[in-house]
């Protein structure tokens, strides 16, 4: 059986893009549709959230070693 990828070559660039997409993608299912079942509708944003979250927690944030840094 076959193992997972666990690099991956992404750019700044190719993360900002599956970012936007998960967040439209989250947006339009939070959006009030009739048609649609909301538990399941739910459980899909809860996930984007999730993984949105797990992404963000993996980010490095850079900030001025040389200059005081002030926040805000």
């Amino acid at each position: 059986m076959p193992g997972y990828n666990k690099q991956f070559e992404l750019s700044v660039d190719d993360l900002e893009l599956i970012e936007d997409a998960l967040r439209r993608s989250k947006r339009e299912l939070s959006a009030p549709n009739h048609d649609e079942i909301p538990s399941e509708n739910e459980d899909a944003v809860r996930e984007i959230h999730d993984l949105l979250g797990r992404i963000h927690n993996q980010k490095i944030f850079y900030r001025p070693s040389n200059t005081t840094y002030i926040s805000g």
